[in-house]
């Protein structure tokens, strides 16, 4: 960047992932207790609403389970891939957790990582993608 230009954007990262759900204890419950997140964010705001955010451990993004606007469904194709350095024992683990996960893991080859979906309470599509 030329030293007369102003930058402009200061996006920096993904923050937040909002994900529909029709019961935020459910949900946390499930994302606490089934798949190991953190609990980062349990505040009321705005007239009696609650604002919650989990995560897995160290992570930068979060993922806000909310109710859903007005109109809108809860289980939805998420499209958000959460990274495992073990997807085997992931997969494993999950399913022994009761998780709605996929029976197997995929293998496309390369270039494309072993990944499987697994499904929360509502029905919200996530899936789980092998990096090294």
């Amino acid at each position: 960047m030329a030293e007369t230009e102003t930058r402009t954007q200061h996006i920096t990262q993904v923050g937040t992932v909002i994900v529909p759900v029709s019961d935020q204890d459910r949900a946390l419950e499930f994302y606490v207790d089934k798949l190991g997140f953190e609990k980062r964010v349990d505040k009321p705001f705005g007239d009696g609403e609650r604002w919650v955010e989990v995560a897995p451990p160290a992570a930068a993004t979060t993922i806000a389970i909310v109710p859903p606007r007005e109109g809108e469904p809860t289980g939805i194709e998420t499209r958000v891939a959460f990274a495992s350095d073990d997807i085997e024992a992931d997969h494993a683990n999950l399913r022994a957790r009761g998780v709605d996960a996929d029976e197997a893991i995929m293998r496309m080859g390369d270039p494309v990582p072993p990944m499987f979906f697994f499904r929360d309470p509502d029905g919200n599509r996530f899936f789980i993608i092998e990096r090294d």
